[in-house]
């Protein structure tokens, strides 16, 4: 399967490179390319990508807000924030808006197409540096998290759906949602994207 990837980055010369890294790795392409927040969630409406590189800092629309509106969209397209920020609350508002990965411009071309292709399996891509940041600023006390529930976080942060989740630990596809439904009461989060990433902030989960 070929992974298709949009690339947001208002400077053109940082677009040319990524699109060089990319070009280079099969079952990679790139469909489309963009300086803008706007430009991007109309390229993500109209190609529907698998993955698309998102900058924060752009000119109008933010990488958050574009974030936020592809994700609202409802189609599979995963957001992974490619940025040389690693403050905290730039992180947050960015996972908050739907990201499903935060990576940093420092990365190497492996870690980069290594995270790709991840996203768009369906897991959850973090910097070391950023886990490190979430795990400081959410230090505490580990919600008690049961042995079935981590397996079920497990399944989530591999990209596996309920149902596929279901199968692989023999039980239920209510059962699987049931015991979402517990982990996101537990984490305090609305959704299995935001579950897995706190998770990986309190060490319940190791990083991919």
């Amino acid at each position: 399967m070929t992974v298709r990837v949009l690339i947001v980055d208002d400077h053109p010369i940082v677009r040319q490179g990524l699109c060089a890294v990319l070009a280079a790795q099969p079952g990679l392409t790139v469909v489309a390319e963009c300086g803008t927040g706007e430009e991007a969630v109309a390229l993500a409406a109209a190609v529907v990508p698998d993955v698309v590189l998102m900058d924060l800092r752009l000119p109008g629309l933010g990488g958050v807000e574009a974030t936020e509106q592809i994700v609202a969209a409802g189609t599979a397209t995963a957001v992974v924030v490619l940025t040389t920020y690693d403050s905290d609350g730039d992180i947050l508002r960015a996972v908050a808006a739907g990201a499903t990965g935060y990576l940093l411009k420092d990365a190497s071309g492996e870690q980069l197409v290594a995270g790709i292709r991840t996203a768009a399996a369906g897991g959850t891509v973090l910097a070391a540096p950023v886990a490190a940041k979430l795990a400081t600023r959410m230090r505490g006390e580990a919600p008690a998290l049961t042995a079935r529930e981590i397996q079920v976080l497990e399944c989530a942060a591999r990209g596996l759906s309920n149902p596929e989740t279901g199968r692989e630990l023999f039980i239920s596809e209510a059962t699987v949602k049931s015991h979402m439904m517990r982990i996101f009461d537990k984490l305090g989060v609305a959704d299995r994207t935001a579950a897995v990433t706190t998770a990986i902030a309190r060490g319940i989960l190791n990083p991919p």
